[in-house]
């Protein structure tokens, strides 16, 4: 599935919910730009902005060795280096300084940019000018666990959008052969990324363009009996994609992407992937209770597509399932139009 590149980058700031970043952040595409260029250009335009605002900054904890005294004495460290002599000393101080780990993310990532192979050579230039904007902040090691530990506030709250953007180069980027050198990994040809990514972009799509229901996934739980309790502990998870619930209405989404199609091959025949309809049969069958919504909740399975659209209506007892597709080849005020009609937002497409 060949997904434009601007709508790949809407999808991405619906998922990270930071869409008002995304229209700050102005960012040139067209059909020649490639995904690795687009996050480049993204974090050209952003890195700029945040330096205009004015680069968040910290008092950092040192421990050295320095002519005299500064802040805390070790006594114990200076005595041991034999320091005193030399009228130095070893002293624990505080400094107010931009080399904090935002920071550091951010120019580690500007680095690693500018290493990967098959990165346009301009925007390379533009990353090497920009990192003579962020002087005496370090390069540091990336884990996927750093990115949770930098401390997002009202104050520094841009650095969110950034550290998305971070994230996702250094989870896309991969060393080669060539000791320095790195390659990008184009994460839309991995199944497993993007129907994570189509979650949770048609979930805070929902949750930012309607204000008819509430948004969660909902843990459902089966509706089995056993007289051995042990048993029950072995039952799976139901956990729904995502529930849209108000006081009288209930709809349950199932999303699911595939690179290919959604339909499965039988017999000349195109038919609904079973395993998709017995998981949206089971929700709907497992979350009924005395509450009427319940009883006659809507299930729809939701697939994206770049060709075909699909409206499917089957019914079982009184509830509604649906199956249905939004086309992610086309301009974005359609997809956003086929998503609210989906729900009943507006009139049809």
């Amino acid at each position: 599935m060949q997904i434009p590149i601007e709508n790949i980058y809407y999808l991405l700031c619906y998922a990270w919910n930071k869409l008002d970043e995304k229209d700050r952040v102005d960012v040139a595409i067209d059909d020649k730009t490639e995904l690795l260029d687009l996050f480049a250009k993204v974090l050209i335009n952003a890195s700029r902005m945040l330096i205009k605002r004015g680069i968040d900054k910290s008092y950092i904890d040192y421990t050295s060795e320095i002519a005299g005294v500064k802040g805390k004495l070790a006594i114990s460290q200076t005595l041991k280096s034999n320091l005193l002599f030399k009228q130095k000393t070893i002293c624990t101080f505080d400094e107010f300084s931009a080399n904090i780990l935002s920071n550091q993310i951010l120019v580690t990532t500007i680095y690693t940019l500018i290493r990967i192979k098959g990165l346009d050579n301009e925007l390379k230039a533009e990353l090497r000018s920009l990192l003579r904007m962020f002087p005496g902040i370090e390069q540091i090691e990336l884990k996927p666990l750093l990115f949770n530990q930098v401390k997002i506030n009202r104050n520094n709250y841009f650095y969110g959008f950034i550290m998305n953007v971070c994230q996702i180069i250094y989870e896309s980027t991969l060393p080669t052969e060539e000791k320095g050198a790195y390659k990008f990994a184009d994460f839309t040809r991995d199944d497993k990324k993007m129907n994570q990514l189509f979650e949770a972009f048609v979930r805070n799509f929902y949750k930012i363009e309607q204000n008819k229901f509430k948004i969660n996934n909902k843990i459902i739980d089966w509706q089995f009996s056993s007289n051995d309790t042990e048993s029950l502990k072995y039952l799976p998870r139901m956990v729904t994609d995502i529930t849209l619930e108000n006081d009288n209405e209930k709809i349950i989404i199932d999303a699911k992407y595939y690179k290919d199609t959604m339909m499965v091959n039988r017999s000349g025949k195109e038919k609904i992937e079973s395993a998709n309809m017995y998981q949206l049969f089971s929700y709907l069958l497992n979350q009924q209770n005395q509450d009427p919504k319940t009883i006659n909740a809507t299930g729809i399975l939701l697939y994206p597509t770049i060709h075909e659209e699909y409206n499917l209506e089957f019914k079982y007892q009184d509830h509604n399932i649906q199956i249905r597709t939004v086309n992610l080849n086309t301009n974005w005020k359609h997809i956003s139009s086929r998503l609210k009609q989906i729900i009943q937002l507006n009139n049809p497409i």
